[in-house]
């Protein structure tokens, strides 16, 4: 982790040391600001059944003037589980996904379930 802030080292410490349930974050072995994260679905939602699969890399300008006491690594992967706790289809990422789950909440459901098992059942947390 040689040339990392101290505080990213403080972090990734704490992180190993004291993992986030449902959360598995490990520093990439080439460089420590890549993360590979798994999060595991909410159970009480479509994705319970999911193991998301995500690559989280800390920008040079996040490592230095961009950054603020709320950039933390823990607190964005609780931010991102928490997403997924409670999708708001007001402020969506995807327009169209939104649009379906207003429209008719019970097939936008099924349809994630359906997502889940296909591309995101494979890997343990």
């Amino acid at each position: 982790m040689a040339g990392l802030p101290r505080r990213i080292i403080k972090e990734t410490q704490r992180l190993m040391a004291e993992p986030v349930p449902g959360i598995t974050a490990t520093p990439d072995e080439g460089n420590a600001r890549y993360f590979h994260v798994i999060i595991a679905g909410p159970q009480d939602s479509p994705l319970k059944e999911a193991h998301l699969n995500l690559n989280y890399f800390f920008q040079k300008n996040i490592l230095k003037d961009k950054w603020s006491p709320a950039l933390q690594i823990r607190t964005v992967l609780l931010s991102i589980q928490a997403l997924l706790s409670a999708p708001n289809p007001d402020d969506p990422l995807a327009n169209d996904v939104a649009e379906q789950w207003k429209k008719n909440e019970s097939n936008a459901i099924e349809t994630a379930r359906s997502w889940t098992r296909l591309y995101a059942g494979n890997t343990e947390v």
